[in-house]
């Protein structure tokens, strides 16, 4: 088992106006640099055996502060990107409420098996992630920092709580904040 800090990366502009981000890729605010250097200082005396991140602009800047103070190097893998959002990637929440009411509410009752037009379910996402974070923890016995996206946090989180995915609006951390699970998970009661 292999001891994983997923860590969300800081805030952007998009974050403070409620523009879905997924595959788009602005970069941290002032704020969302700010965050970066505290989780940098609060993380240093991990002994990481690796940094990786997310190879989205938020996920690598975040990530660079820690790099910068530990010297270690830093690997990228595009499977620990935010969930693809389509069609509403650059939409504000209420534009997307506005053009697919239905759609909409239908994600948020079932998005394991409902996505964004032109995107992608939650079920695909946890798919991939699943596949980055098993390389990963066959690939290091010590602690690996892990910089990546709201959603796929909530996704750990859910699994770790046993939680259906379907409930990740209930788990969703806030930028510049980690979750440490030990991966691979066991299954409950083991």
């Amino acid at each position: 088992m292999t001891t994983l800090f997923l860590v969300r990366h800081g805030r952007t502009d998009w974050n403070d106006t409620l523009r879905f981000q997924g595959h788009a890729d602005p970069p941290l605010n002032d704020q969302g640099r700010q965050q970066a250097r505290v989780i940098a200082q609060a993380l240093q005396s991990v002994p990481f055996a690796a940094v990786y991140s997310s190879d989205l602009r938020r996920a690598r800047q975040t990530a660079q502060a820690l790099v910068n103070l530990t010297g270690l190097p830093l690997r990228f893998d595009r499977r620990l990107r935010e969930i693809h959002l389509g069609d509403w990637e650059g939409l504000t929440l209420s534009e997307v409420q506005v053009r697919d009411p239905g759609l909409w509410q239908q994600w948020q009752r079932t998005p394991s098996s409902t996505g964004p037009p032109g995107g992608e379910t939650l079920a695909h996402l946890e798919t991939r992630l699943t596949a980055a974070w098993d390389d990963i923890a066959a690939a290091h016995t010590r602690p690996v920092a892990v910089f990546t996206h709201g959603l796929p946090i909530a996704i750990a989180r859910c699994r770790t709580r046993g939680l259906p995915t379907d409930r990740y609006w209930d788990v969703l951390p806030d930028n510049g904040t980690w979750e440490i699970v030990q991966w691979p998970l066991r299954h409950r009661g083991t």
